[in-house]
């Protein structure tokens, strides 16, 4: 039997498919929902992982710098020292007091160049250590971040495949319903579903108001629902409606209150005493 163009389809059979479509689809996100907040925490610790190792990656050419500063710094002692001495022997060879001055002013700036590149080695020396520190700490809070991860993944993947077969079989029967259902009217059920905060699409009429929103839906409209005859929108929400026992749900009977009886007053109790009497 051929299948019916989507455009064929009565309204009720249209309002059944996209029935049938949104419960599909809510099996789907309760699947989803079953995973929570794990793909978001997963995909937040490989973020920070990379970030914490892109980290380490500074830390270390950090400290190389500081490093190569140091080794600079203590072949310049060399050469200053090598100076000091060469001057410090030039001394015993001076013929006069003007190049004894100048020779004693040259060690004097010499040592002092000494000295201050070992204040520069102990500056950098610190700042090593505190990088080592540093590293050290990233390099443990990685270390728990990966065990975090890895505890994370597992749970992922343990929920993924239980849900995983049972998704795909509703991801199909989803997409075999929606090609049966018109274009326009798929798209609107669709643009519906996603403003929605529950993801309801389509509801059925409940103590005589929305599904969805709860707001009251007069007598005539709901009688309108009941027909069958078009499709209809809640005018406060948007989402389509259908009438409980097209929707499988059974409703019970309102009960009718029953009219209570007046009470008879004490002043009419009277007069009818004294007519009887009369």
């Amino acid at each position: 039997m051929a299948k019916k163009d989507p455009s064929e389809l009565s309204v009720e059979e249209k309002l059944s498919t996209l029935y049938q479509l949104q419960t599909t689809l809510s099996a789907i996100d309760e699947k989803r929902a079953l995973r929570g907040e794990l793909p978001l925490e997963v995909r937040d610790l490989e973020d920070e992982i990379a970030g914490l190792n892109t980290r380490m990656e500074h830390i270390n050419a950090e400290i190389e710098d500081f490093r190569a500063a140091i080794a600079q710094k203590r072949n310049e002692i060399e050469q200053n020292q090598a100076s000091v001495d060469r001057y410090k022997a030039q001394l015993d060879e001076v013929k006069n007091n003007r190049e004894y001055d100048t020779l004693t002013k040259e060690i004097e700036f010499q040592t002092l160049e000494i000295e201050l590149c070992n204040k520069k080695i102990k500056e950098a020396n610190q700042k090593v250590q505190e990088r080592q520190n540093d590293l050290a700490n990233t390099q443990a809070t990685l270390t728990e971040r990966q065990k975090d991860l890895e505890s994370k993944r597992d749970e992922l993947d343990s929920i993924m495949q239980e849900t995983r077969e049972a998704e795909e079989d509703l991801k199909e029967k989803a997409k075999e319903l929606e090609a049966r259902i018109e274009p326009r009217l798929l798209a609107s059920f669709k643009r519906i579903r996603k403003g929605a905060r529950n993801g309801l699409g389509i509801v059925y009429v409940q103590r005589d108001a929305c599904g969805g929103c709860f707001n009251k839906i007069p007598p005539q409209r709901q009688l309108d629902i009941k027909m069958h005859k078009k499709i209809i929108v809640c005018e406060y929400c948007g989402r389509i409606l259908i009438d409980p026992e097209f929707a499988g749900v059974k409703t019970e009977p309102a009960v009718e209150e029953k009219p209570k009886k007046k009470r008879t007053t004490r002043r009419k109790k009277a007069e009818t005493e004294e007519n009887a009497e009369a």
